[in-house]
Parts: C-alpha cells; structure tokens; sequence
C-alpha cells in the first residue's frame, strides 16, 4: 500500500510578525494537488497540525477545510496525531465518530494501542505527551523521561504486534541527534526530551513529526517528514518536501519525495545598501520573498528597513555585520584586567576588537585628545 507522511503543519504560525496563514492554504493546496496524483491509500501527520494550543479562527477552518476534502470527498484516509504545539484535548473532540469515514485523530494517549489497520498495514499513532501523563497512564512509577515513556509504549505495543504484519508507528519526538532549527519548541531541558531511535526497532517505518528537516536523521526505519514551509531562517537552506511510502507485505518499502513550491521562499541575502537597491541587482531577485538581509556599509545608514523594503516589501530581519560580530571578541576585550596598559591602549584594544580597520595615528591623535581633556576635567573637580 501507498500512503503520504508529513509534519508540523504549524497552522496559524506567526513569523517575525507575520501570519503565515496565506502561505499555507497555498502550500495545502499542492498538497491536495500531490493527493490526487498519487491517489495515496493513506495520509499520515505527525503532530504539530495547529503551531499553538489555542489556534486562531483562520487556522482551524483551514484544517477542516483541509481534512475534510481529503478524507470526505477524496475518500482518502488520515492517520494523525497531536504534537506538542497542538491541544491534546481539542484534537481529541469527535475523533471517536470521525473514524467511521477513516480519519483516525488521536490527540489524546490512552492506554490501548490498537493499530488502525489500512489496506493490511497496522498504524500505531502515539500522540506527544509528557512524561507524567504516560506514567500514569501506564501506571509506571519509573518514568521520568521521554525516553522512558516512549520506551514503555512502544514496549507494550509489541505485546501485541504481529510481526509477520507491516507495521508503522507515527510519532512525535525528538530523536537523540537529531539536527533542530529555531522554529522548534524544545521538548524538556537537559536532554530529558531526546529518545533513542532503537526504542522503534519493532516497526518496518517509523512516521516522525518534530523536527523540520527531512535529513533530521539517517536511519533506514525511522524518518521525519519535515515541515510544511520554512519557518525560521535557520531553515532557509532546508529542501521542504513529502514522503511518498510505498509499504510491501513485508515491511519492506520503497521512499521517495514530492517538493511543494511556496508561495513565499524564507531566504539570506547580505551586500550593501547601495548593491541591494540597484535594479541591475534586485531585478534577479525573488523580491516578495521572507528576507533576512545583512547589510555590510560600515558607519550610519538612514532608516535602512524602510528603505529596503521599497524594494523587498517582505524583509523580516535586518543585521549589520558589524552589529554581529563574534561575541568573543567583545568578550575577550571585557576580560582584560592588565592595569598596567594605558587609557589609550586599552582603548586601541578595543577598537581592533570591534573592528577590522586599523588605528592609525590620526585616530591615535584623536583619542590622546579626549584623554587629556577628560583628565583635565577631572583634575579641576
């Protein structure tokens, strides 16, 4: 059988003051589009489908709008799962009617894993949840962790699993590796919120929700479908895309992706000010695209953003280069204690720490200046 694995939909996202709601129903629609050419036997999401517990209005019709000509008038069933941006409870609401047309939603865990069993392969959803929820649950006194929460579900599930059956489990977790990006919500501090990838040995595919890049983790079982869009620049270099899994009896399964083109792309550009409004520049540019721009003029610019943004109306963060220089310069000049350098060598110090020019003797005849005059004041108090 065929089905779809995706992610971390992140419906009503807000970046850098911008709802990105547009920009999904944009994206969605390709993904409707993608449905109809593969004709999937399954779609599956793995957590994350609103960005906060308390969706706005825009985004919670675009997910029913979503799921309902998927599911309803495509006749194509959903497997998902809550993640941990989501609202375990109001996922949960009607998922117990919305199986009779195959939309198995699970938001809430329960302590019965029962797979949901499409064209002879058993989907085993486990929803995020803390720690504390899954020791109750299972009534484990012993989970502290998520590794040890998952490891316990996973553990009863295969009680019960037939392994002579193709078997995938959708989550939502942080594997211990895994590269993560800005836009992520971390799980727990102190690495309590990693799982190791052997706790879903069991399963011939493991559907992973979290993290934002399909290229999180190299494992041949376990996979993240990364997210729907960019939504931070620490994943402007990322490749966003589908799965397309096609299960054999065996478990045996062949992967390939299907890219979904946005609307808006999240990109860097740096140059300076006069190189980025010159048309011979901009005019190869995808100038409505979400811009973090890093200027590198040196000295004052007047209002750079506005500016800019004639040009690129969508510029979400401006940097100038010598605004981000390495803290450990600044650091390595705050730590100096040697008493024995003068006023001017301190300060010589700390300009070639801040910047890349050099000091020279007019600058060097400046500041002898301004010591001599401030000494002076001081002297007359």
């Amino acid at each position: 059988m065929k089905f779809i694995h995706t992610a971390d939909w992140h419906l009503g996202k807000v970046v850098h003051g911008v709802h990105m709601t547009e920009d999904q129903r944009f994206a969605l629609q390709q993904f409707i589009e993608v449905v109809e050419e593969e004709k999937p036997d399954a779609v599956v999401i793995a957590g994350d489908l609103y960005d906060r517990s308390v969706p706005p209005t825009e985004a919670v019709e675009l997910l029913d709008q979503t799921l309902y000509k998927i599911n309803v008038e495509m006749k194509t069933p959903i497997v998902a799962i809550s993640g941990n941006h989501d609202s375990a409870e109001r996922l949960s609401f009607g998922s117990t009617w919305y199986r009779q047309s195959q939309l198995y939603l699970e938001g809430r865990i329960v302590n019965s894993f029962e797979p949901a069993r499409i064209n002879g392969v058993n989907f085993y959803s486990v929803p995020y949840a803390e720690p504390g929820v899954v020791r109750q649950i299972i009534g484990d006194p012993h989970i502290q962790s998520h590794q040890e929460a998952m490891k316990a579900i996973t553990d009863r599930i295969s009680e019960t699993l037939n392994p002579n059956e193709a078997n995938v489990l959708v989550g939502h977790a942080f594997v211990l590796g895994g590269k993560e990006s800005d836009s992520e919500r971390v799980l727990s501090v102190g690495g309590t919120g990693c799982v190791h990838v052997d706790v879903f040995d069991a399963f011939d595919y493991t559907a992973l929700g979290h993290l934002h890049s399909p290229d999180a983790i190299r494992h041949p079982k376990v996979y993240y479908s990364g997210s729907l869009l960019k939504y931070s620049f620490s994943e402007a270099t990322q490749k966003k895309s589908l799965s397309i899994i096609e299960m054999k009896e065996n478990g045996d399964f062949d992967l390939r992706y299907r890219s979904l083109t946005p609307k808006r792309d999240v990109r860097e550009i740096a140059g300076y000010m006069e190189e980025l409004l010159d048309p011979s520049f901009y005019q190869h540019q995808q100038i409505e695209d979400y811009l973090k721009i890093t200027l590198l003029d040196e000295g004052s610019l007047i209002d750079p953003i506005n500016r800019l943004r004639q040009v690129y109306p969508n510029v979400l963060h401006l940097e100038r280069k010598w605004d981000v220089m390495d803290l450990r310069r600044k650091q390595s000049f705050s730590s100096i204690k040697d008493e024995r350098k003068s006023e001017l060598d301190l300060f010589e110090t700390f300009y070639n720490e801040m910047t890349n020019r050099e000091f020279d003797q007019k600058k060097r005849d400046v500041m002898i200046a301004v010591i001599d005059s401030v000494k002076q004041e001081e002297g007359e108090k």
